[in-house]
């Protein structure tokens, strides 16, 4: 099976807090160049502007790439999305996990976790998450806050202590995910990979090297 790829949105960080549209466009870049995953992790909308660009990014996708919203469960159910990525601040995963199966919502819907430590990945394993964000793997600008990078030899670790899919975050890229595939990750997740990219080519080569094609 080959890796998984996700592309992580950022908005603010493309200096067009105010476009949907310019983001739309690195979203048609990264499901042309061969993602398997979004994750649309867009907090600052307000629901009905969240749910108009996750259906555009569903349309994007053209059934190909995953399309899975940060935090907002409600409008991932209405968009018709593949999943729900929780963080720190959003409902708890065992009572997402209760609400879908309450609602009866589709089996295959996902239901992700960020975490930043062996405990925290347990913890979503047992309830009932379908995957877990592992990071920050390498040191990144954007993950500082949560402490030192975990390194190749945790990921490993939390890889090999969990059932369910980890999925390397933070400072990961072409360069470097094999590692952390080869570490037992089932994949990787990227920000600046996919929004500092202005060439569409060297982007689907890098996204057929995480896959493992030559």
């Amino acid at each position: 099976m080959k890796p998984i790829v996700c592309y992580v949105t950022d908005r603010k960080a493309l200096g067009t807090a105010d476009s949907a549209e310019n983001l739309l466009v690195r979203i048609r870049a990264a499901v042309t160049a061969g993602v398997d995953w979004v994750q649309l992790r867009e907090r600052e909308l307000p629901a009905r502007e969240l749910l108009a660009l996750t259906k555009a990014a569903i349309g994007l996708g053209g059934g190909e790439a995953r399309i899975v919203v940060n935090d907002r469960l409600d409008v991932a159910l209405a968009a018709g999305a593949a999943g729900v990525h929780l963080g720190g601040a959003s409902l708890p995963a065992n009572e997402v996990v209760r609400s879908l199966r309450e609602e009866n919502a589709p089996a295959e819907f996902l239901v992700g976790v960020s975490c930043h430590s062996m405990k925290e990945a347990r913890e979503a394993e047992n309830a009932g998450a379908n995957y877990v964000f592992l990071g920050p793997v390498f040191d990144t600008p954007a993950k500082r806050s949560y402490g030192p990078p975990q390194g190749i030899a945790r990921l490993a670790e939390v890889c090999s202590a969990v059932r369910i899919p980890v999925i390397a975050i933070g400072g990961v890229n072409d360069e470097n995910g094999m590692e952390c595939v080869s570490a037992g990750a089932t994949g990787i997740a990227a920000i600046r990979m996919f929004q500092e990219s202005r060439n569409p080519e060297t982007l689907k080569r890098a996204v057929a090297r995480l896959h493992g094609d030559r």
